[in-house]
């Protein structure tokens, strides 16, 4: 039996009340709630609320404090909502102190001996901080989840900045150049000069080009707070690097947008690849769209030695053996299999879910991909790739 529509607006006012507490619900999430209803007994108290912690709740830390909102919104109709429970969680969720940049213009304080004001002490300390460094070094540690709009604008700025360069590969055509292969030709030609006497011979070397590079980016739900600044970075990537880079993104499908992206205009090329891709925002079938990859594009752009990057956090909703044995063929078939993670920037993350535990295995490099500084260690890091 469906829900009825009363049920579905009180799910989406508890979605709200845990945004509002400051959990990460995405609308992603919430679509992966609404389907699992078909599934379970709306009925049985304790299927809805594993269903629901399991679909919301990707933070150990948040288990808690989703136990406690759950218990409130989802209470008996006899019992009355008290605002006061809902202020006591919202000060149990900022228990750590609040940041405030320095004022443009030096004011004088009102408490000089650095004590807090009477009637301040229902907040979370305010430590205010004085600028030391560059605004500019800030937002290269800065979370991309955390960016205002001011700082977005000041990151793709930066982005455009990178220097990339891909490792270089030695190739089997020479040049002329100080190797160990003797050029019979030139030293016939040159000998012309010398009556025919051959009295310095010439010589050859490999030539050496950069590495062919292929971007598989997650665009689901759950990768919705990055995949923005992540198809800025695709771009980026796209028009500095000498050769051309091919582009995928997948969530339940896997969608080529190599051509979009070779547009001048970086909100065009954008704007092409939201109408390319059909399952924006969506599930997230890992190993469905790198099987897809494997068989369908595989022969064709992972030639001569190609550099793969996956852009992903992991959450997989599809078959997990498929995904352990796409990723064990696509590690045979590339030089390097490089997995961007834009969780693994947490101190707190670990590699838990079953997706990230089948892929893990066949990956060559696990790194960080939430914020610049981790984009500029990615950038050496391919510079490397000898």
């Amino acid at each position: 039996m469906p829900p009825s529509p009363n049920f579905l607006h009180n799910l989406l006012l508890f979605g709200r009340l845990l945004r509002g507490l400051g959990m990460d619900i995405n609308p992603g999430r919430m679509i992966d709630l609404v389907q699992a209803l078909d599934y379970i007994s709306i009925g049985h108290k304790d299927d809805f609320y594993y269903a629901a912690r399991g679909l919301l709740v990707h933070d150990r830390q948040d288990i808690p404090l989703f136990d406690q909102a759950f218990d409130l919104f989802w209470r008996k109709p006899i019992d009355e909502w008290s605002v006061l429970d809902l202020g006591t969680l919202m000060q149990r969720r900022q228990k750590h102190p609040r940041i405030v940049p320095p004022p443009l213009k030096s004011a004088p304080s009102p408490a000089g001996n650095g004590e807090s004001e009477p009637g301040t002490d229902d907040g979370p300390p305010i430590i205010q901080v004085t600028q030391t460094y560059s605004t500019r070094e800030v937002l290269r540690q800065k979370d991309f989840a955390e960016l205002s709009g001011e700082e977005l604008e000041e990151i793709k700025r930066m982005m455009r900045e990178l220097s990339l360069e891909l490792g270089r590969r030695r190739t089997r055509r020479t040049r002329p150049g100080p190797g160990s292969r003797l050029d019979l030709r030139r030293s016939l030609r040159k000998s012309h000069k010398t009556g025919g006497e051959i009295l310095l011979w010439a010589r050859r070397e490999r030539k050496h080009k950069p590495r062919p590079l292929v971007i598989i980016a997650d665009i689901s739900g759950s990768m919705e707070r990055y995949t923005r600044l992540l198809l800025h970075f695709l771009y980026g990537l796209a028009h500095a690097l000498h050769q051309p880079v091919e582009s995928f993104v997948f969530s339940t499908r896997l969608t080529r947008i190599t051509r979009q992206l070779q547009y001048k205009n970086v909100d065009q090329a954008l704007h092409e690849v939201s109408h390319a891709v059909q399952d924006w925002a969506g599930g997230t079938r890992t190993g469905a769209a790198l099987k897809c990859f494997n068989f369908d594009w595989a022969r064709r752009v992972l030639g001569r030695g190609a550099v793969v990057l996956i852009i992903s956090d992991g959450w997989d909703r599809g078959d997990v053996d498929l995904l352990g044995r796409e990723m064990a063929r696509l590690q045979r078939s590339c030089y390097r299999l490089i997995w961007l993670n834009p969780l693994l920037g947490s101190p707190r993350y670990e590699p838990l879910t079953r997706g990230m535990q089948a892929a893990l295995p066949f990956i060559d490099d696990f790194l960080p991909v939430h914020n610049l500084a981790s984009l500029e260690d990615l950038a050496e890091h391919l510079l490397k790739l000898a």
